[in-house]
């Protein structure tokens, strides 16, 4: 892959429902929007933090995570979220 194809890769998932389970903090997931996806930096708008313990938390204002503490991104249909 050459360094203009990295440039301008774009996740397949853009713009879709996710989930992105986080490397530090393996009790807390968010769920959100995959919005944009800028160098190394994903951000998910309309996000709620889900914990392993307690309910989901709406999230105010836009998360912006490092893809470096991407542990995986689950894509969301239709039918996996209310």
């Amino acid at each position: 892959m050459t360094w203009a194809a990295l440039f301008w890769w774009r996740p397949p998932c853009l713009l879709r429902r996710v989930v992105v389970n986080l490397k530090n903090d393996r009790d807390v997931a968010m769920r959100g929007v995959l919005f944009s996806s800028r160098g190394p930096w994903l951000t998910l708008k309309d996000c709620t933090a889900l914990r392993v313990q307690g309910p989901p938390a709406k999230v105010d204002g836009d998360v912006v995570v490092h893809r470096g503490n991407v542990s995986f991104i689950q894509v969301l249909t239709d039918g996996d979220h209310p």
